[in-house]
């Protein structure tokens, strides 16, 4: 079986995903956070394959994709410019991609994602005094 892509974008009251092209139909579904988003994208793309007596999909198949200029236009807390300082990338390719003018790499979302996860670490770990 093919595994599926589901692009995932941030909502104002959680998170909506759909795959691009499947099976020459349109599969998409929402959740409040991330976990119940992946359950729904599973529910969602196997109902549809129940209803064409295909073989199921396992969560090992469902590949998130995430939409990085929704997500900066979201999250506007975010600085692209002290992110991509940050991770070590120049600061127009990353613009560029927030912008929606190029489209990452996988090694690129990765760094992106990786760079955003651990200032969310080290905010949660924050004290004030």
């Amino acid at each position: 079986m093919i595994p599926q892509i589901f692009i995932v974008e941030k909502t104002a009251t959680g998170f909506s995903a759909y795959a691009e092209d499947f099976d020459n139909a349109s599969v998409g579904t929402t959740g409040k956070n991330l976990s119940e988003l992946k359950a729904n994208i599973l529910e969602a793309i196997n109902l549809h394959q129940e209803y064409h007596n295909a073989p199921l999909y396992t969560p090992d198949l469902i590949t998130l994709k995430y939409d990085l200029p929704q997500f900066f236009l979201f999250y506007k807390e975010i600085n692209a410019k002290a992110l991509a300082k940050r991770v070590g990338m120049n600061q127009t390719l990353l613009s560029q991609y927030v912008n929606g003018k190029k489209s990452p790499s996988d090694k690129q979302v990765k760094k992106i994602l990786t760079g955003i996860k651990e200032l969310g670490r080290e905010l949660t770990e924050l004290e004030l005094v």
